[in-house]
């Protein structure tokens, strides 16, 4: 194959494209086994779409766990994951290598590097009826901290915490941080704590021009960007993988990089990993997502970047897109919120729907979900329930009571002013009445009403007898018990006003993905193997099938198989935070200890 002439050449072990939670975890496992690792990212700023997400990783069996008292056996995982997936869609070895290293890489990283967990202890498996579904300890999310600890010149490869899920450009973790916030107005305690983290905030902003208390997604990726400055792995922004290099014998042996300073050939000895962030962002490959045969009818929170550039490189050495699975896309609903400069931003509906007084609508007034399931089961559910030739959409309505009390799609609740939502942006609809509300959303009115009416019925007693809404520990964890009402995720709609929300498809990123074995390698529609080539986090197809059993299993995966491919170049035999022989006894994969380490 002839190159074009390059100005400079780099030697490196392992070549990483991406810098998500994938990708890095891959370079700092690598470069604390002693190999020279680049990590070569195509934008400005690291992270990807980890570093705007909720930052929350699914490792089912992880230490925090055990150190809890919580020792689940990995059958329960077995169990619970075969339930959801399907024994049709069940893929064993690749559920066990992610079974056997996820609790290690968890250690790993607690041990070994700056980044320190905040165990999930209360979030539960989405589907709680489900044999084996856990009620809390199978996720873990990065401390939170400041960044003034952090070198400057890292802080520059940091992006700002992502607009569209921020308070004014303030970061706020699920849970006790949340909850400090949804009640600032009612408790005394609340107001202090947020009236501090917005002091601190306005400091930071005035001073360092950007947010610097790191929470969710963003404290994942500055803590591994940390840990990789620090095991010496060289982070090249700005600096995509053009085309990558085969030798003779047709192994992938590294790829030219279009860099700041001019074309670079990197020969990569043990092999290039890619890690670019799926296809979401791609407008003519995501015309395989259902309903959506232009491209353009779904928006991703995923940024431009993900476009597939992994997927193509992938095709370009013989690997191909496996797109076989349950979903091609990770679902989440959205709402679109225009601001006055233009932009069009992208906000993703995760906390609000299971609040009690809140429902969702197709247009012809009724419901058809259990609003409080997972945001993939309510996009899953409305592509269904929406009949052809009709726009796929829904409504969330919420009462006087809700918008003052919880967030409502974009909108922030008291004492943030509700016309700055239903006036200035326009993102919230308001009408005194439930009719009115119907006429303004294009709902139809009568169907609106009666199931309005159904629902209070029900909700007063704490049931719901149509969806099962606030029948399990998740329904009930993603609710409010503090509202007063028989079932924290169930209230009747009240006095009006009342709002609406528009709700549209949307994604964190891809599920369907480039087509590998149980060690991450990237494999030929004829079954081989594409030496030395490697994927990991969404550019890799879904190791669930493309199902979603839990909030995390985007990070969890990506991080646990970067981990693993690591270790498997390093020529690991024993795994890092007990000294424990790979694999342990509890695995039951057929992948051989000689020719991967897990």
């Amino acid at each position: 194959m002839t190159h074009t002439k390059t100005h400079t050449e780099w030697q490196c072990d392992v070549l990483i494209a991406g810098s998500g939670a994938g990708g890095l975890a891959a370079a700092v496992t690598a470069a604390h086994h002693g190999l020279k690792v680049i990590v070569a990212e195509r934008a400005a700023v690291c992270g990807g779409a980890t570093a705007r997400s909720g930052g929350w990783a699914w490792v089912p069996g992880n230490p925090l766990a055990k150190a809890d008292g919580v020792n689940e056996p990995r059958d329960d995982f077995r169990n619970y994951l075969k339930a959801v997936i399907g024994e049709a869609g069940y893929d064993h070895e690749r559920i066990e290598v992610f079974l056997e290293n996820a609790p290690h890489m968890v250690g790993f990283f607690e041990n070994f590097t700056p980044l320190k967990f905040t165990p999930g202890a209360k979030i539960c498996d989405i589907y709680g009826k489900l044999p084996g579904a856990g009620t809390g300890h199978r996720s873990v999310a990065a401390t939170p901290f400041y960044a003034a600890s952090l070198p400057k010149h890292l802080l520059g490869i940091l992006p700002d915490q992502f607009k569209m899920t921020s308070f004014w450009g303030m970061g706020i973790m699920a849970g006790p941080d949340l909850g400090h916030f949804l009640n600032a107005m009612r408790n005394p305690r609340s107001f202090a704590y947020v009236a501090r983290r917005t002091a601190v905030h306005i400091w930071d902003k005035i001073v360092h021009r950007r947010n610097m208390q790191m929470v969710n997604g963003l404290a994942l990726i500055a803590k591994l960007v940390q840990a990789a400055d620090e095991k010496g792995v060289q982070i090249k922004v700005n600096s995509p993988v053009g085309e990558l290099l085969f030798d003779e014998g047709g192994r992938v042996c590294g790829a030219l990089l279009d860099t700041p300073e001019g074309k670079v050939k990197v020969h990569a000895a043990r092999g290039v990993v890619l890690a670019t962030g799926g296809y979401p962002a791609n407008i003519g490959r995501r015309k395989n997502f259902p309903r959506n045969p232009d491209g353009r009818h779904h928006w991703t929170l995923a940024p431009d970047e993900a476009d597939g550039a992994g997927l193509a490189l992938a095709e370009s050495a013989g690997g191909y897109l496996d797109d076989s699975g349950r979903s091609p896309a990770a679902w989440c609903p959205v709402s679109l919120v225009d601001f006055k400069d233009g932009s069009t931003g992208v906000f993703p509906h995760i906390a609000d729907r299971a609040k009690p007084g809140v429902i969702g609508v197709l247009q012809n007034g009724r419901r058809f979900v259990n609003e409080a399931d997972g945001y993939y089961d309510y996009v899953s559910a409305m592509i269904r329930a929406v009949p052809e030739g009709e726009t796929v959409q829904s409504w969330l309505i919420g009462d006087a009571r809700v918008i003052r009390r919880y967030m409502f799609g974009y909108a922030k609740p008291r004492p943030i002013p509700r016309r700055l939502y239903t006036r200035r942006l326009k993102c919230v609809v308001q009408a005194d009445t439930l009719d009115g509300l119907a006429e303004q959303c294009g709902i139809d009115p009568v169907g609106l009403m009666n199931t309005v009416a159904r629902f209070n019925q029900n909700a007063k007693k704490g049931i719901d007898p149509d969806f099962g809404r606030g029948e399990t520990p998740f329904n009930r964890y993603g609710g409010d018990a503090s509202a007063g009402f028989p079932n924290p995720s169930l209230a009747p709609l009240g006095k009006g006003p009342y709002y609406a929300v528009r709700v549209l498809p949307g994604s964190f990123g891809t599920f369907a993905g480039i087509a590998v074995n149980a060690r991450s390698q990237v494999i030929r529609a004829d079954g081989g193997t594409v030496d030395g080539l490697y994927a990991i986090g969404l550019d890799q197809k879904s190791v669930f099938g493309g199902n979603y059993p839990c909030g995390g299993i985007n990070i969890g995966p990506a991080m646990t198989f970067g981990y693993a491919v690591a270790r498997d170049l390093a020529g690991a035999r024993r795994y890092e935070d007990d000294n424990s022989a790979a694999p342990s006894p509890d695995y039951q994969g057929s992948l051989h200890v000689d020719t991967q380490a897990v």
